[in-house]
């Protein structure tokens, strides 16, 4: 059997051979949350978050409505950043000549405007537009819970848009990232 070499940060490495004497031997490692790298070199994965919400919301007022998908995450370095990915499900416009904003929020703080004319289509009738989707890296330099979310309106305030219609399911992933 052939060794197993784990290779040093900067030089040198370390092995792993198999024991000279006979019967099973256990090689136990500690529990480390899902990953075995849990240094903090730039570009290190350190967690993933991810929370998948189905529940449809509506809104028919140019005031931003939260969109019920929402993820916490609790940095371990305040120097990390944060990969947030937002797939935003089941958009679509009722009636009148309506579409919808969407944007990212930390905490109270707006960070990006995703979607600005979903469901546009010039007419009065539906429509269905699927999908809107963004990653953004943010960088919320600190070591408490950080929450992220999604708000959503009708831009012409006049007609119901939905998001997450027939239990379309929403998705946002939190990934640290060691910086």
């Amino acid at each position: 059997m052939s060794p197993v070499r784990l290779n040093g940060s900067t030089s040198g490495y370390s092995e792993l051979s198999a024991p000279a004497v006979a019967g099973d031997q256990a090689f136990s490692l500690p529990s480390t949350g899902g990953t075995l790298d849990r240094l903090n070199r730039a570009g290190n994965i350190l967690q993933v978050v991810n929370v998948t919400y189905n529940t449809s919301a509506s809104n028919s007022t140019s005031t931003y409505a939260d969109t019920g998908l929402t993820a916490s995450i609790t940095p371990t370095s305040a120097t990390s950043k944060v990969l947030v990915t937002v797939h935003q499900a089941g958009l679509g416009k009722s009636t009148g000549n309506a579409y919808m904003g969407i944007k990212l929020m930390r905490g109270s703080t707006d960070l990006i405007l995703f979607e600005a004319e979903a469901g546009y289509n010039n007419s009065s009738s539906p429509n269905s537009v699927g999908t809107a989707s963004c990653t953004y890296l943010d960088s919320p330099s600190t070591t408490a819970s950080v929450t992220y979310k999604t708000q959503f309106k009708s831009i012409n305030n006049a007609a119901l848009v939905t998001v997450q219609s027939s239990a379309s399911a929403s998705t946002i992933t939190l990934m640290e990232v060691a910086a």
